[in-house]
This record gives structure tokens, sequence and C-alpha cells, in this order.
């Protein structure tokens, strides 16, 4: 009865240490020293990935085509003891492309992680159907968005913070190994060009 008791006790501390190392606990900073840029960063799942990266560890650089926006993006996420400058970019402007790459440099030598975040069409589905219409700014109704929803196998739609973990995941170390895939967060919705 002793000897089951010791081995109960083995596999519980154990399968702690299995918990642990899943759960991220026992490594801290996976993106510590790195330094990330996120294009279209002040609001919404760019904001999210900011601050996650952040959160890991980099030197973010954060943009937005209006400086008010990139101030507020800058101080929320100074105030959260983040690493976080910013910058106004507009990625259809070279000028401000060079900007922004010019202000990680400056700022930390360099750029190990970009992530380019900039889009404008929440459209679902093939994107050789995409009118013309649909690539324009336009915010979808909600009977369109109840409709999206049903075409989702979670049948919801997503939040921005959910976007962030895979996005961190994949610019770690952890994911080294991994080339040539596409990682869809898109709830069920089948992803195909």
């Amino acid at each position: 009865m002793q000897k089951v008791g010791l081995l109960l006790g083995l596999c519980a501390r154990a399968w702690k240490s299995v918990r642990m190392a899943s759960s991220g606990v026992t490594r801290r900073d996976p993106l510590a020293n790195k330094v990330a840029l996120v294009t279209a960063s002040t609001e919404g799942i760019g904001f999210s990935i900011a601050r996650r990266l952040a959160q890991d560890g980099a030197h973010v650089v954060v943009s937005s085509r209006k400086q008010q926006n990139v101030d507020r993006a800058v101080t929320t996420l100074q105030g959260e003891g983040l690493s976080v400058t910013g910058t106004v970019c507009h990625v259809g402007k070279a000028e401000d492309r060079e900007r922004l790459v010019a202000t990680a440099v400056k700022l930390h030598g360099g750029v190990d992680i970009l992530v380019s975040n900039a889009a404008i069409s929440p459209f679902f589905g093939n994107l050789v159907d995409a009118t013309e219409e649909l690539w324009d700014k336009f915010w979808i109704d909600k009977a369109k968005e109840e409709s999206m929803k049903e075409a989702l196998r979670i049948r919801r739609i997503g939040k921005p913070e959910e976007c962030a973990g895979i996005v961190s995941f994949m610019c770690s170390e952890d994911a080294s190994y991994i080339t040539g895939e596409t990682v869809v967060v898109g709830g069920g919705t089948p992803s195909r060009l």
C-alpha cells in the first residue's frame, strides 16, 4: 500500500509538471529582446496582437494612419508596463513604411517580427468572388452578421484577442519547425483561395 501511495505521489508531481509546461508557466517571455512591427495596430486585431507580443517580451512598434490613434495605443500599452512605441504609417505610402522600419531600427537596432495586419474588408468567402465594393471600407449590418454566424461552426464572431495567441506562437522559437503552413483562425470557416 505504501508503494501505491508513493507511485501516486510521483504521478501527481509529474502531471503537475506537464500541466505547468503546457500552460506556459515554466517558459516566460518567449519573445524576449525581439523587435516587432505591427501595422494597423491601434485597435481591434492589430492592437490585440501588439499587446500579446509585448506581453510575451517583444519590443513592439505600433502604427496607424492617425497620430491620435498611435498616441492612445502607446499610452494604453505603456500604462500596462509593456515596451511599446509607435509612429504614423499608412502602409499604402512608401515613405510611411520606410519611417516605420527606420523607427524600429533607430530605437531597437533592427526588426525581428513583422505583422502585416492592415486590411479593410471583413469578407467571408472565396476571395475570387469578392466584388470591388467589398474591397471598399463598409460596415456589416446585423442581418449580415447573423448570416455570417450561421456559416461558422462555432456560431459566433471571433474576438481580436483570439487571433493574438497564434501570432505570438508563430513568432516564437516554439514554432521554429513550422514552415509553409496556413493557420486559419476562423471559427471553423472553410478557408481556401
